[in-house]
């Protein structure tokens, strides 16, 4: 089960999977995308490990996230990727410009194939108003690019808004607190 959680900040939607990793029954492998470029994401980072529970492995990449699913992938375990738009980020500001199309595609290949359960986390960022800078266009151009093709890949896709979760794809059971 491939499963896509899109919402806003603070929406719930890392709160949502880690739920549903947790229920999963499966041992859990947290990828988390980030890096501390500064104090306040320093601290983010930090808020993000004290919620997970200490038998849960905890694998930083913030780029090849591709191979990183392909490395812990296993049909018993859960897959927790927070977030996609952090990994994204990353990947646009890359110094190697052809690096974001690779990485990309390589993650919409592996996803079909891809044993157990996996859970990606990520920010809806196209509800709002367009952005002025061309870099900050692109951000929410491919942002949404890879919402949509993902989607295609996953058989469930929740938006979560005010800590609710809402089936776009597939069934919410087992996603509604």
């Amino acid at each position: 089960m491939r499963t896509l959680i899109l919402g806003g900040a603070r929406s719930g939607k890392s709160a949502l999977a880690e739920r549903l990793a947790g229920d999963s029954g499966r041992a859990v492998v947290y990828i988390a995308t980030a890096q501390a470029h500064d104090d306040e994401m320093h601290d983010r980072i930090a808020h993000h490990r004290g919620r997970r529970p200490p038998h849960w492995r905890s694998v930083e990449e913030p780029l090849a996230l591709a191979e990183a699913l392909r490395l812990h992938a296993g049909e018993d375990r859960c897959l927790l990727v927070d977030c996609l738009t952090l990994w994204l980020s990353n990947l646009l500001i890359d110094p190697q410009p052809a690096r974001f199309e690779c990485e990309r595609d390589a993650l919409l290949d592996l996803l079909p194939s891809l044993p157990g359960q996996l859970l990606l986390v990520s920010n809806e960022v196209g509800l709002g108003i367009v952005p002025m800078g061309a870099l900050s266009r692109r951000f929410v151009d491919e942002a949404g690019r890879l919402h949509q093709a993902l989607a295609t890949h996953c058989e469930r896709v929740v938006f979560v808004t005010a800590g609710l979760p809402i089936a776009l794809k597939g069934s919410i059971e087992g996603a509604v607190p």
